[in-house]
């Protein structure tokens, strides 16, 4: 079962909430899959049981077509954020990881196509592959943020938050003016371009520049 943990191995002592996830904050992936630009950030939620640890085999469900990477920026919250302001929106994050908000393309195509929510393309069960968490204190969230995913030795995804949109305190004021974050809550951030279909069998190498690295397998 899914547990929020330091990058230390130390468990945080929160509940398991929902997943914030913001889509088409990165220019470059949204010209990838031909999107509109948004007026202001898309927002979907997957549900808390999406969580599970991406340091174990990741499963990609059978039957459903391709099923395709976005490596993302995620923020755990760790105080209640409601109507926040930038500096209460900081003082709110307990930490940064990097999660895969894996997503069913042909699923989510014919959805859109349908004029349907994304829900049975992105929340299904283990959908969101997610890291330890580097201590807020330990990385500046005012500097660039590199992150980058290798499938099978190759390169296929690089990320620096400078080329968000929208950068991760403007979203978490935007979204706390939505709704409430409650501790325990993840933001994902938005995905950079680069995003492609996994395979069983499938090697992964998963970096947050300076702070850590992880490497799994799609089972």
């Amino acid at each position: 079962m899914y547990q929020h943990h330091f990058i230390s191995g130390d468990a945080i002592d929160l509940p398991i909430g929902k997943v914030v996830c913001v889509g088409r904050n990165y220019l470059e992936h949204i010209k990838e899959l031909n999107n509109d630009v948004p007026k202001q950030p898309l927002l979907f939620i997957k549900p808390s049981t999406a969580l599970c640890d991406i340091q174990q085999p990741i499963y990609i469900p059978k039957g459903h077509g391709s099923c395709h990477n976005e490596l993302e920026i995620a923020v755990l919250i760790g105080e209640r954020l409601t109507n926040s302001d930038e500096k209460s929106a900081k003082q709110g994050i307990l930490g940064l990881g990097l999660a895969l908000d894996l997503t069913l393309r042909d699923v989510q195509d014919q959805l859109k196509a349908d004029g349907q929510p994304w829900e049975r393309a992105k929340s299904f069960d283990s959908s969101c592959p997610m890291s330890n968490f580097v201590p807020v204190g330990d990385i500046d969230l005012e500097r660039n943020i590199q992150f980058s995913m290798a499938v099978n030795g190759k390169l296929r995804q690089q990320g620096n938050s400078v080329h968000m949109m929208h950068s991760i305190l403007s979203l978490l004021v935007n979204i706390s003016q939505t709704f409430t974050l409650l501790p325990g809550d993840i933001v994902l951030t938005g995905t950079p371009k680069g995003v492609g279909p996994l395979e069983v069998g499938d090697d992964l190498d998963i970096m947050l520049i300076d702070h850590f690295s992880v490497k799994t397998k799609v089972i």
